[in-house]
């Protein structure tokens, strides 16, 4: 088998276009097809490049004799990991499914203080004969169970979800016809994918109206419920936002997409980093705060800024992790 046919195998078997492939390769859609139609002969820089991009050694597009690929190995001597479409199937019901749960733990995350809230705020009206110690009492209880269910699901889908963490981390290959499923799912799903988005972005701009409108009342019990109004739409919103992220986010993996290519892997894994030590630090400060002032209905200011912050603190990063590179 020639170079030409086995570029178009390899090509094929990841559910590539020529564009596709050219614009990976960074070469023009001609080029890749005077490739395949063997009238030209990729240099040796686009060979490795080549050999990196489909995991095969460059012997096995070199020679022709060699009609079975032969993969490349990882650093510590064994083989690439290589992705089943039974495995695939399964990493995306997975997803799916974790897409729901994680949506609704942050939601519980949200939704967590608005007990607290409403008590406190009803406890300042005489009427319901509720101290105001007794509210806050009910109120901190109800948000640490909340908070702990919604932890126990994040442990739990991060425990369902640990037999793929080599996604994320490893170098791998899907075997053929996964490429091909994944993009048949995402085309599928592209429609929900940007409905969801709309949905979600537009909760979240329009949370704030709510708030804006008990700010121009009086009346201190009303104003607490618009707040609670804002969360919980900020919630909802939220919420459509992670599952139709995560699952779209599960097809990219598969087909190494996007933001999560090879070369952007390296990015991934120090935003996640950076990520968990920043929002750990928020909940920090957020839950100090509030313990020691006792102002919780002033104390979820932290998150909004918290969030304006984080995205200076990712631009910031991504201009140092290209710096670098360059």
């Amino acid at each position: 088998m020639i170079l030409a046919d086995k570029i178009i195998r390899l090509r094929k078997k990841n559910g590539w276009s020529q564009e596709e492939l050219a614009e990976k390769m960074q070469v023009s859609r001609q080029a890749v097809s005077k490739w395949e139609g063997a009238q030209t002969v990729p240099d040796l820089e686009k060979i490795l490049m080549l050999s990196t991009l489909f995991g095969v050694t460059t012997d096995y597009l070199l020679k022709d004799e060699m009609e079975d690929e032969e993969f490349t190995q990882t650093n510590d001597g064994g083989l690439t990991k290589r992705i089943t479409l039974k495995e695939a199937n399964e990493f995306l019901a997975q997803r799916k499914s974790a897409s729901v749960w994680i949506a609704a733990g942050v939601f519980l995350c949200i939704f967590a203080a608005i007990p607290l809230l409403i008590l406190s705020a009803v406890s300042e009206v005489p009427a319901y004969h509720i101290s105001e110690n007794l509210a806050c009492g009910i109120g901190l209880v109800v948000m640490f169970i909340l908070v702990a269910i919604a932890v126990g699901i994040f442990i739990f889908r991060g425990m369902k979800n640990a037999p793929y963490h080599f996604i994320d981390k490893e170098p791998f290959e899907t075997e053929y016809g996964v490429a091909g499923m994944v993009k048949e799912r995402q085309k599928a799903y592209r429609s929900t994918y940007i409905l969801y988005n709309i949905i979600g972005v537009c909760l979240c701009i329009l949370s704030p109206v709510p708030l804006f409108i008990g700010a121009f009342t009086e009346k201190e019990f009303f104003t607490v419920v618009m707040l609670t109004v804002t969360m919980f739409l900020a919630g909802i919103g939220s919420a459509f936002l992670i599952v139709a992220g995560v699952r779209w986010a599960s097809m990219q993996k598969l087909l190494q997409e996007g933001e999560f290519d090879s070369q952007n892997k390296r990015k991934r894994i120090i935003m996640e980093a950076v990520s968990s030590i920043y929002w750990l630090a928020a909940t920090t400060i957020y839950l100090g705060w509030s313990f020691l002032t006792n102002d919780w209905h002033l104390t979820w200011v932290v998150w909004p800024i918290a969030g304006v912050l984080y995205a200076l603190i990712e631009c910031f990063c991504n201009l140092l992790i290209e710096k670098e590179k360059n």
